[in-house]
């Protein structure tokens, strides 16, 4: 009982089937920065000391706003991407506004096939989670919703090569940039 109690006061926790184990190596850490700035916030990971909670509130006071910049450039430079093909289109096959709607419809498949289809395949992989649990993951990530209920490299029964969690991380980045600029589309529809 005193070695769990000890255990407890240095920070570790038993929440569910898992273990801290890999958390704070530098993937990790580089997942649960991500993870903060982003506000997804899985509830899985967490400061556990006074000093960590306040270094977390001033990461969090500087990375939040720092990242809205860098979504909203990455999803400036998506759609720069987009208007430029759009406009090579017109000027090589002489069309108005089927090249616009052919790049956009080929930008919104590219994106659904690069953050919310083949990811799951990934996850169904690594994780041993069904396309669906993987789908369901990859949706709740990039809208930030971040319930928690599944997180990548948790699981204490697999092995996770060291690449991992760096993509993902870079996969949450850009893909919440590219969901933003299709629910920017979205509310323009709707206007």
């Amino acid at each position: 009982l005193q070695g769990i109690i000890r255990a407890y006061k240095s920070g570790i926790t038993l929440q569910g089937n898992t273990t801290s184990l890999g958390r704070w190596d530098y993937s990790g850490s580089f997942f649960f920065s991500i993870s903060a700035i982003t506000t997804i916030g899985y509830g899985n990971l967490s400061p556990s000391t006074a000093a960590g909670r306040i270094f977390c509130i001033m990461f969090g006071l500087f990375g939040i706003p720092l990242n809205l910049v860098l979504l909203n450039e990455i999803g400036q430079l998506m759609l720069l991407g987009v208007q430029r093909c759009a406009c090579r289109l017109e000027e090589v096959f002489h069309w108005q506004n089927k090249a616009s709607f052919l790049v956009k419809t080929c930008a919104l498949v590219t994106g659904l096939l690069l953050f919310l289809l083949l990811p799951p395949l990934l996850f169904s992989e690594k994780e041993g989670w069904s396309y669906e649990e993987g789908f369901y993951y990859s949706f709740i990530t990039l809208s930030t919703i971040g319930f928690g209920d599944y997180v990548i490299g948790m699981n204490p029964d697999r092995t996770y090569p060291s690449w991992y969690k760096n993509v993902i991380s870079l996969w949450i980045l850009f893909g919440m940039a590219w969901l933003a600029l299709v629910i920017k589309f979205c509310i323009n529809l709707l206007e």
